[in-house]
């Protein structure tokens, strides 16, 4: 079903021609990832966005303008499957004859796996991570079978090996599913790690200088400026951060661990395993306890969640409340995107005392 209408969508849309003489025409799947390609793209060039701000990347019904996007596309750089599983279809059929590359799947970046527990205390994954020579771990998890094509030291995405088949969307399962056993694979929220975006830039420049040979200059120093523009704003939260360097804070759902391991925070425990759907009221005490027993100061919670929820675990424990959002909804996007969604984040935490 879902092949036919976007086979419907393309033939309806048409595929316009592509020349080498113009710049590449690009997509992006999320908000955060569309920020560090039009920082590469300053001054030459705009990306397109998939996933519109404010929507929910785990699930989404494609509108023809995104549709559109995609059959165009020279090159789609999105965080992956595990993600947006119903993006991966889109990609394949719409965007077939352009250069994929998938983020989540590169070599060098951060991964981690899914934390476990409402405490996070039942597996500690804080040094499991996946740099350099780890990836093999990393690939391995994926079922990864992709071949790479080299730019500068850095490996893209070839999407004609095709898509691993063997993750597992952490999203699509009912409640009970979720409440019933642990979360398996990588945490796709990768890119809450300054580290991955600075990795990232540099293989986004790649990737359109391989396209786009005249302006590959431009690319690249568009990308060490933003590299250095996402040292300069993590050394300035990193600061800001020492007051919740105890861990005297829960999330809504565990979408932040990048960010923790990245500047030294941790996480009490987290109100709900996913953001798929609500917490049982066995996880509600369970991380009422976690309050209570931790001290926690501050429940973070999301844009788009049930604040009664939020209402009913801070019950008694005198905690207060502040709202965050991983995507950035109500940032302006663009080439200064990525950097304000690091100070935002980091803002809101050091100020919730």
């Amino acid at each position: 079903m879902l092949k036919t209408s976007l086979t419907s969508v393309a033939a309806l849309l048409g595929f316009a021609g592509l020349s080498v003489a113009d710049v590449p025409k690009v997509a992006t799947d999320i908000v955060p990832v569309h920020g560090l390609v039009a920082r590469v793209m300053q001054g030459v060039g705009e990306p397109s966005l998939v996933v519109p701000v404010g929507v929910s990347p785990h699930h989404h019904s494609m509108r023809p303008s995104e549709a559109l996007a995609l059959s165009q596309a020279d090159v789609v750089f999105w965080m992956g499957e595990a993600l947006a599983p119903w993006l991966e279809g889109a990609v394949e059929e719409l965007a077939a004859d352009a250069r994929v590359v998938e983020l989540l799947d590169l070599e060098g970046g951060l991964a981690l796996p899914f934390r476990q527990g409402v405490g996070f205390e039942a597996h500690d994954h804080t040094d499991e991570t996946a740099h350099g020579d780890d990836h093999d771990d990393h690939s391995e998890a994926h079922g990864d079978n992709h071949e790479h094509e080299e730019h500068d030291g850095h490996e893209g995405h070839d999407h004609e090996k095709g898509h691993s088949e063997d993750h597992e969307g952490h999203e699509g399962h009912d409640q009970a599913a979720h409440e019933g056993h642990h979360h398996e694979g990588l945490d796709p929220h990768a890119w809450l790690a300054p580290e991955n975006a600075m990795l990232w830039l540099d293989v986004i420049a790649a990737e359109l200088s391989a396209l786009d040979a005249e302006n590959a200059a431009t690319y690249a120093a568009n990308a060490a400026a933003g590299k250095l523009e996402i040292q300069q704003t993590k050394a300035e939260v990193m600061a800001s951060l020492s007051p919740v360097r105890d861990g005297g804070f829960v999330v809504f759902h565990d979408a932040y661990q990048y960010f923790e391991h990245s500047f030294d925070i941790h996480a009490a425990g987290a109100i709900a395993l996913s953001d798929a759907s609500d917490p049982s009221p066995a996880r509600i005490a369970e991380i009422q306890q976690v309050v209570a027993q931790k001290q926690v100061s501050c429940v973070f919670s999301e844009p788009q969640f049930n604040p009664d929820l939020v209402a009913t675990v801070l019950e008694g424990s005198g905690a207060k409340t502040v709202v965050i959002d991983p995507m950035g909804t109500g940032l302006q996007i663009g080439a200064g995107f990525y950097p304000a969604l690091l100070k935002e984040l980091g803002a809101a935490m050091a100020g919730c005392q």
